[in-house]
């Protein structure tokens, strides 16, 4: 009911009706101190008002109400703090899904876009070294390696299964970017030398866009191109079979 009322995206994701309950207990905080805070400022003018023959008091407030209502407020957010933000970013920073049971992604963002590489069929990713980088082969791959072979990048559009554990490992190959799905409530920078992982288990079909939360040059509008389509897991079987059949398509974009 607070969700319509709020009007917050739609949820794709296991995790992402946790996170609704947490920006729903913030409203409420929020709109009962909106309330309260109005009130007791209206009370204080009227109150206070300037009248004939009254004196300033200088000596305060002598009861402890306002004392009880700052003790409230605290009590109150320190409960968002500790039984709802801390165990949610546990569950969404630590409880990540076996690799051997998830299906795990590369995105290299780029000014302006989003890499995504696949390990292919085998589920291995193929050896990566700095000295093999070239124009036609911009991630590094080793092409020896038979992990490499079945390989793919794809540009802008990752595909992944319906109700079954994703890994992406983010990564940028010039400067800070920011992997942000909405529907999915996923968030993560991506930082050049680094290899950052974030998950989900996404919970219906659909497309969605991907935004750049970090501003990242004059054509950073352009990573809204990006998207993350969810498929059956047998469609994306089917789409990753599709990918990897030609082999070797690690170093190109599809």
């Amino acid at each position: 009911m607070m969700e319509r009322i709020l009007n917050l995206p739609v949820v794709a994701s296991e995790h992402g009706h946790d996170v609704n309950a947490l920006v729903e207990l913030v409203h409420w905080l929020m709109g009962i101190l909106l309330v309260g805070w109005t009130i007791f400022f209206i009370y204080t003018l009227y109150r206070f008002r300037a009248q004939p023959g009254r004196k300033a008091d200088y000596h305060g407030v002598r009861g402890h109400a306002s004392t009880w209502l700052e003790v409230g407020v605290a009590s109150f957010e320190a409960i968002l703090l500790l039984g709802f933000a801390i165990p949610l970013w546990a569950k969404t920073v630590d409880e990540y899904p076996p690799e051997k049971d998830a299906t795990i992604i590369r995105v290299v963002a780029e000014q302006f876009g989003w890499n995504f590489i696949y390990p292919g069929a085998d589920g291995k990713f193929g050896r990566q070294d700095l000295s093999l980088v070239t124009a036609e082969n911009p991630f590094g791959f080793d092409a020896a390696d038979p992990a490499t072979k079945d390989n793919f990048t794809v540009l802008n559009e990752a595909h992944v299964p319906l109700k079954k554990g994703v890994i992406i490992n983010c990564s940028s190959k010039d400067v800070i970017h920011s992997f942000k799905v909405v529907p999915l409530r996923v968030t993560q920078d991506c930082i050049p030398g680094l290899n950052i992982p974030l998950h989900f288990v996404a919970t219906k079909e659909g497309k969605y866009q991907i935004i750049c939360a970090q501003l990242c040059g004059n054509g950073h509008a352009a990573m809204a191109n990006g998207t993350v389509v969810v498929d059956t897991e047998s469609d994306f079987k089917t789409w990753m079979a599709s990918k990897s059949a030609g082999g070797g398509a690690a170093t190109s974009f599809e």
